[in-house]
């Protein structure tokens, strides 16, 4: 009986904590990390401003835990389409392009949350840069993952060609007709790596 009761206890203290990660992150991703105070995540969320505190000790560590939870959104979907292709580097990298073309080009789209956090922080020691800079670490290692599959001179360079293009995708939706982010990737990364192999 009592083990119940410690679960139900868990999983209310669990459903709070959800929720204010998801009020967060949806305010931080739409408006912005600077410009949304706790004051709104706590009234847009519905809980005591001492809840939000007993989870997230500070601001920061909010801001952090929505970049790892969109870190762990991202590398899901990664994992999910690498393993629909576990032979064929070329195929693979396409199939991300498909992926990440489509995000780009969502109405509601509004960058790379670790790229654009990031860029609201310039300190390096601040716990949302390092989340958003440990995000661009392992997005450069999976492409030398994918490069080292595709039989090129310089798997190392073409990784960062790579996550050059992919980042500069995420900051440039803007200029994207509809529908034309995912072909652009691949015409791009297949010149690339053509380059890499002349």
């Amino acid at each position: 009986m009592a083990k119940n009761i410690a679960n139900r206890t868990d999983s209310g203290t669990n459903d709070v904590r959800d929720r204010i990660l998801e009020t967060a992150s949806e305010l931080f991703y739409r408006r912005g990390v600077r410009v949304v105070g706790v004051d709104l995540v706590v009234e847009k969320s519905g809980v005591a401003k001492t809840s939000l505190y007993r989870h997230f000790g500070t601001k920061d560590d909010l801001i952090a835990a929505f970049l790892k939870r969109e870190d762990l959104d991202f590398w899901s979907t990664w994992d999910r389409v690498r393993e629909q292709h576990p032979e064929d580097a070329g195929a693979e990298l396409d199939a991300h392009f498909e992926w990440i073309g489509e995000r780009v080009g969502r109405d509601n789209y509004r960058g790379c949350p670790q790229i654009n956090t990031a860029a609201e922080f310039p300190e390096s020691d601040h716990p949302a840069r390092k989340v958003a800079e440990s995000h661009m670490r392992e997005m450069r290692r999976r492409l030398k993952t994918i490069a080292d599959g595709l039989a090129v001179a310089a798997p190392d360079r073409l990784a960062g060609q790579l996550a050059v293009l992919i980042n500069g995708a995420f900051v440039s939706m803007q200029v994207f007709e509809p529908g034309e982010a995912t072909s652009l990737l691949r015409d791009a990364a297949h010149a690339l790596i053509a380059a890499s192999r002349s």
